[in-house]
């Protein structure tokens, strides 16, 4: 995707279905984390000191990861040829955002990047099983 490709995606935007359904993946999981991951089920695997296998301290990246990757996908994506590529980018996007913790004062938490790698692979899952047949 090239910067002319980029600019002309904005210039023809329009709302489609496949933008919907892309925008409904990406607010369920914000919804999901906002309403339920961190004011329930995090407080609640933290108080009852309970091993969800680092689910808990991960859920903000990997949810987090899910809702920008389709978001990206949603704004600047007209066509699904374009989509493995956005969720590429935007894998790769919070793994640098991650990386750079130690500029804001902040360690670099594996557990996060572990699984931002796996919503990235998750994602490509989801995205290909809705939409292969289009491509």
């Amino acid at each position: 995707m090239t910067l002319n490709d980029l600019k002309s995606e904005l210039k023809h935007w329009k709302l489609t279905n496949y933008k919907v359904i892309n925008f409904a993946i990406g607010i369920s999981a914000l919804l999901l984390y906002e309403c339920v991951g961190r004011p329930i089920y995090r407080p609640y695997i933290y108080n009852n000191n309970i091993n969800d296998f680092h689910i808990a301290s991960t859920l903000g990246n990997t949810l987090g990861t899910l809702t920008t990757i389709f978001f990206l996908i949603a704004i600047l994506s007209n066509e699904t040829t374009k989509g493995n590529y956005l969720i590429k980018l935007g894998t790769l996007s919070v793994i640098v955002f991650e990386l750079a913790h130690p500029l804001l004062g902040k360690p670099i938490d594996i557990w996060d990047l572990i699984a931002t790698i796996i919503t990235g692979f998750i994602s490509h899952v989801i995205y290909n099983g809705l939409f292969k047949n289009r491509a």
